[in-house]
């Protein structure tokens, strides 16, 4: 027979109270509960642990106390397990471990992170920002209690929840032949030269975009940071081509301009994975709630930049918890 946490540490206070109806009122429980957890033990160890003392209650034999000397890092880890368990039960951890799409780590983390710390406290923020295959893998080894990203390439495992679709646009300086247009079409877009967000998984989803056009663009610049990208173009070395916009924390500058493509395109889905599924703790229901809640908010003609025919349905429907 295997001794239980709950069992030792009935047999710890019995030795504490020197009397099995002390420790029944201490502990709250029935003194055949008591009674069954020092039975168990002796059963275990093959001898008695308690000596009774006609009217004075219990006190430990050598044996017993060799026991609960023994018992002593097992009830200590049990404690210290019991803490950690408690923190699930909290809404906001000590630690909140987040994984994002890298571009999304300066436009879209910061103010998700602000609106989820003055509703629900104050945590201990891990933030690691990677390409879609990183992210992947952070996911599914555990690394991260949630992933922030886009469903492009290979499926992530775990429960994915969609927040919103998140159409391509083209970025271009503001001295482009284009820069007053209200659309561009790919084929347009094709003719410039292209500064890429080569990321894995990503580059091919922006480069197979162009085969609408039946011809690739020249790649002038290849760069695995968005924020390069914006610098390049707002230097003149070519247009781009991408998802998200600036967001209130991360502005553009003056010298480029976001215009909405005219081809039907297909429409990435950002979403917010995370590895616990239906077990999820408060703390990772409430971020997705406050992704929403920030989408929501923004509405469609502030988060994406798509001409209006393009623009229904952008928003899923939140889920039900």
């Amino acid at each position: 027979m295997r001794l239980t946490y709950k069992q030792v540490a009935y047999i710890r206070e019995i030795a504490k109270r020197g009397s099995i109806t002390d420790a029944c009122k201490a502990l709250h429980i029935s003194q055949s509960s008591l009674l069954a957890a020092v039975e168990a033990a002796e059963q275990t160890t093959k001898t008695r642990l308690f000596h009774k003392r006609r009217g004075h209650g219990v006190i430990l034999t050598p044996a017993g106390k060799t026991f609960l000397n023994s018992a002593q890092k097992f009830l200590a880890a049990g404690a210290e397990f019991g803490k950690t368990l408690d923190e699930f039960s909290v809404r906001a951890p000590q630690i909140l471990r987040l994984g994002c799409f890298s571009p999304f780590g300066a436009l879209l983390l910061p103010p998700l992170i602000k609106r989820y710390s003055e509703k629900y406290g104050s945590s201990e923020i891990l933030l690691r920002e990677g390409d879609q295959v990183q992210l992947r893998s952070w996911l599914a080894s555990g690394d991260v209690d949630l992933i922030v990203t886009y469903d492009i390439g290979d499926e992530f495992t775990g429960e994915l929840t969609p927040i919103c679709k998140f159409p391509a646009h083209a970025l271009l300086n503001i001295d482009d032949e284009h820069a007053c247009c209200q659309s561009i079409s790919m084929a347009e877009l094709a003719d410039k030269p292209l500064i890429l967000l080569d990321l894995p998984e990503t580059r091919a989803y922006l480069l197979a975009l162009f085969d609408l056009t039946a011809r690739r663009p020249t790649i002038a610049l290849r760069t695995r940071s968005y924020q390069t990208i914006r610098s390049a173009v707002a230097s003149g070395l070519g247009a781009s081509l991408l998802n998200i916009g600036p967001s209130e924390t991360s502005p553009d500058t003056e010298s480029i301009v976001r215009i909405p493509i005219s081809d039907p395109l297909k429409q990435p889905t950002l979403l917010v994975a995370n590895p616990y599924g239906e077990l999820k703790p408060d703390y990772v229901r409430d971020f997705i709630d406050v992704v929403f809640d920030y989408f929501t908010e923004l509405g469609p003609d502030e988060f994406a930049v798509v001409l209006p025919e393009f623009a229904n349905d952008l928003l899923y429907e939140r889920p039900k918890n």
